[in-house]
């Protein structure tokens, strides 16, 4: 892939990927992730961008044994769906925690981490992904 592209792109998004950014709809408050120009609820242009806590908890988790192509160097790896403290569900790879000791209402906190990385152009693409939340600190 060549590597032009992929930093054009990495700059479009790197709010929503780097801070988990949507927007939030001014006239009627719904919250959207990632981020929209109009409204899904009410069809308003009056939107905001709306940063999102980074907090939640897994609903739903596998262990991916056998990654997409250019993701099998970090096999196994955990891969879940986690629903925000805004009613928002994601999906990201879990982190920092052992894959047994993954579980569905578990806690956990947004991070940005090294998802992949491009060896023949040397670019490092990261990443929002989450790990167990850390009980009396705040993520920031």
């Amino acid at each position: 892939m060549p590597l032009i592209p992929e930093i054009a792109r990495t700059w479009r998004i790197r709010y929503q990927r780097y801070r988990l950014e949507g927007t939030r709809c001014k006239d009627c408050g719904k919250i959207h992730y990632p981020p929209r120009l109009i409204c899904d609820k009410c069809y308003s242009r009056n939107l905001e961008p709306y940063r999102l806590s980074g907090e939640g908890e897994v609903i739903s988790y596998t262990v991916v044994n056998r990654g997409a192509t250019g993701f099998d160097a970090y096999t196994p790896y955990i891969y879940a769906i986690v629903k925000l403290k805004e009613g928002i569900v994601v999906e990201a790879q879990i982190t920092d925690v052992d894959l047994e000791d993954v579980y569905v209402g578990m806690p956990v906190e947004m991070v940005v981490r090294k998802l992949t990385e491009y060896r023949d152009d040397g670019l490092i693409v990261y990443g929002y992904k989450f790990r167990p939340k850390l009980e009396g600190v705040k993520n920031e």
